[in-house]
């Protein structure tokens, strides 16, 4: 089963972590997605860019409305996700949990929908791929 781990973090305590120590755990972290990735359980892992670089875009009524940034006021922002594989959420809970990242912010732990099951109830010809350019 899929598992998307997203990570939200407090601009304000990362930005209070010194510099080495911060670099320190970032390169923990990488060597950990590394081995998990060896041991078959991360997919895929990316860090985003900060919210100030985000658009939001909305349509209402057939009208399109554009923002910068994050839609909502948050005190914690996405800063990257990781799509793992597991047996069930406790394992993805734990799995989660070997990153650093809930002592500045947040991980949430979410079930992937089946979008090729999706696809067949709805009655569409194929699923997405991955990549599409």
């Amino acid at each position: 089963m899929k598992f998307m781990v997203l990570i939200y973090n407090d601009p304000e305590l990362l930005a209070a972590l010194p510099e080495r120590e911060f670099d320190e755990t970032m390169r923990g972290c990488l060597e950990h997605a590394d081995e998990l990735q060896e041991q078959g359980y991360l997919i895929e892992s990316q860090q985003l860019e900060p919210p100030s670089t985000a658009k939001s875009i909305r349509v209402r009524n057939g009208k399109m409305t554009t923002i910068d940034g994050p839609f909502s006021e948050t005190k914690e922002v996405l800063g990257g996700f990781n799509l793992i594989e597991a047996e069930n959420i406790e394992e993805a809970m734990r799995i989660a949990l070997e990153f650093p990242w809930a002592e500045t912010g947040c991980i949430e732990v979410r079930p992937v929908r089946d979008i090729q099951a999706v696809a067949k109830r709805v009655g569409a010809k194929g699923a997405p791929v991955a990549a599409r350019r």
